[in-house]
């Protein structure tokens, strides 16, 4: 479900209020493939919700370029919320979801395996916050970018 990002925090405090945990992660999540939901399906298992912080169009075109997304903020928020290893979406603007995660103070933070506590530029936060970080391997050979030029070679 999208939630916009002024409500967040709120629905953050009410899981915690009930004695449930959060985890959170982020991305770009543009051409959905099999990477993606292996990726999703370990994030959620570390808490009882997942929340997506999504890369809005903005952001996606600042980190990728101007070609890039391929699909729109609302289509690719529409798509991850269809899954079942995803509980929130809330979209954000920076190139970093670092003021984010300072808000949500989620109880888990996943990220790539490609990544680590040196490299990880939320890791302030996560110290900070007292949140845990977990690392998450890809799958080999799956990547949007690579979808990308498989299509482009036709």
């Amino acid at each position: 479900m999208l939630i916009k990002r002024e409500d967040i925090k709120a629905l953050v405090d009410k899981i915690h209020k009930s004695n449930k945990t959060v985890v959170c992660t982020n991305g770009c999540f543009d051409i959905l493939h099999v990477g993606h939901v292996r990726y999703l399906k370990k994030t959620k298992s570390f808490a009882d919700y997942s929340i997506v912080l999504l890369n809005s169009d903005k952001s996606v075109r600042s980190i990728k370029g101007p070609s890039r997304p391929i699909n729109n903020e609302n289509d690719r928020a529409e798509i991850l919320s269809a899954l079942r290893y995803v509980d929130y979406v809330v979209l954000f603007d920076e190139d970093s979801p670092k003021n984010l995660l300072d808000e949500i103070k989620p109880d888990v933070y996943t990220k790539g395996a490609d990544y680590t506590m040196e490299t990880l530029p939320e890791a302030d936060i996560m110290r900070k916050n007292g949140t845990r970080v977990e690392f998450i391997d890809f799958v080999e050979g799956k990547s949007t970018t690579k979808t990308i030029e498989k299509m482009q070679k036709g």
